[in-house]
C-alpha cells in the first residue's frame, strides 16, 4: 500500500504545484492586461495630441501663406475656394 500512498501524494504535489503555477500565470495575465489598457489609453491620447498638432499645423501654413510666403499659396486659395462655396450654398439656402 505504501506505493500507492506514494503515487497518491506525488499527485497531490503535481496538482498543487500546477495551480501555483495557474495562480501566477493568472496574476501575470491580469498585470499585462492592466498594462495593455494603459498603454492603450496613452495611444489614443497621443493620437488626439497628434490631431491636434496637425490641425495647428495646417492653420499655420495657411497663416504663413496669407502673409506672403510662396509655400502653400495653392492650398490656401483651395480652401479659400471651398469656404467661399459653402457660403454661397448657405446664402442659397437662406435665400429659399
Amino acid at each position: 500500500m505504501s506505493k500507492i500512498e506514494d503515487i497518491v501524494d506525488a499527485l497531490e504535489n503535481k496538482i498543487s504545484k500546477i495551480l501555483h503555477k495557474q495562480e501566477v500565470l493568472n496574476q501575470t495575465n491580469a498585470k499585462l492586461s492592466k498594462q495593455l489598457e494603459e498603454q492603450q489609453q496613452k495611444l489614443l491620447e497621443q493620437q488626439e495630441e497628434i490631431g491636434t498638432w496637425a490641425e495647428r499645423y495646417d492653420t499655420l501654413k495657411i497663416a504663413n501663406s496669407m502673409l506672403g510666403s510662396d509655400e502653400n499659396k495653392r492650398e490656401t486659395k483651395l480652401k479659400i475656394n471651398a469656404l467661399i462655396r459653402d457660403i454661397d450654398h448657405c446664402i442659397g439656402q437662406l435665400s429659399e
